[in-house]
């Protein structure tokens, strides 16, 4: 069910409210990611009239040109982990277009919803995105220490995270934060598990781009797919 919910999705990829979503949330994400390289570089180019001095060794007068090189080396590398949560975060900024875009679509017998205010939208942007940068640098820790399971962890714990999120912007448009809460906490399991397949080509240059604005699809028809179950649930008890 969850492949026929992505595929769903996929369908829809072209909508012109897809396009506008994805390129909004590829050039926030571009230019969020080269303004802090800017500042990374501006801190790294502070110290380099600084000259430590070391016991036998004496003054170190090279330190500064390392930290340059190293600066250039340590962004690509970062932004190779920080792009993803970044790219996720900035375009669920914009989500509810997705999501509307998504009933509009599939579901248009459904009454009409507020959008999300501006305010709203940006606390929940910029809660996700520190909480998914947090985990994906602490992240870096357990790949160093344990490289064989880099993967899995890398995937379980983006997987978790994106659902968790997506889920909630999709439910929480028509049954409230708390309701959304309360129907993740039933259907955890299937929540994560399309989290998890949304991870895994986050991994895939060019395609993580995409991810975002289909992960939002996805889970606006995984929820429907829940509310619809949940409904008959309760006719049938």
């Amino acid at each position: 069910m969850i492949f026929s919910d992505f595929a769903k999705a996929l369908g829809q990829l072209f909508d012109a409210r897809f396009r506008r979503v994805l390129l909004l949330g590829i050039a926030l994400t571009i230019a969020l990611l080269v303004a802090f390289y800017a500042g990374f570089l501006w801190l790294v180019q502070g110290l380099e009239g600084w000259t430590p001095v070391l016991p036998v060794v004496g003054p170190v007068t090279w330190i500064g040109d390392l930290l340059g090189w190293a600066s250039m080396f340590l962004m690509l590398f970062l932004s190779m982990f920080l792009m993803i949560p970044v790219a996720s975060a900035i375009t669920s900024l914009f989500l509810d277009d997705v999501a509307q875009a998504v009933e509009d679509e599939h579901y248009p017998h459904l009454p009409p919803v507020p959008r999300v205010s501006i305010g709203e939208g940006i606390k929940e942007t910029v809660n996700f995105l520190g909480l998914l940068i947090a985990a994906n640098i602490a992240a870096l820790l357990l790949y160093v220490m344990l490289p064989i399971a880099a993967p899995l962890i890398f995937y379980a714990m983006n997987g978790f995270l994106l659902g968790r999120e997506y889920f909630q912007i999709a439910a929480m448009r028509r049954i409230g934060r708390d309701g959304a809460r309360a129907l993740r906490a039933q259907h955890q399991g299937q929540i994560w598990l399309a989290g998890c397949l949304m991870a895994i080509p986050l991994s895939v240059p060019l395609l993580n781009l995409l991810i975002p604005v289909l992960g939002a699809a996805t889970f606006t028809h995984l929820y429907h797919r829940l509310a619809a179950t949940r409904r008959r649930q309760v006719i049938r008890g």
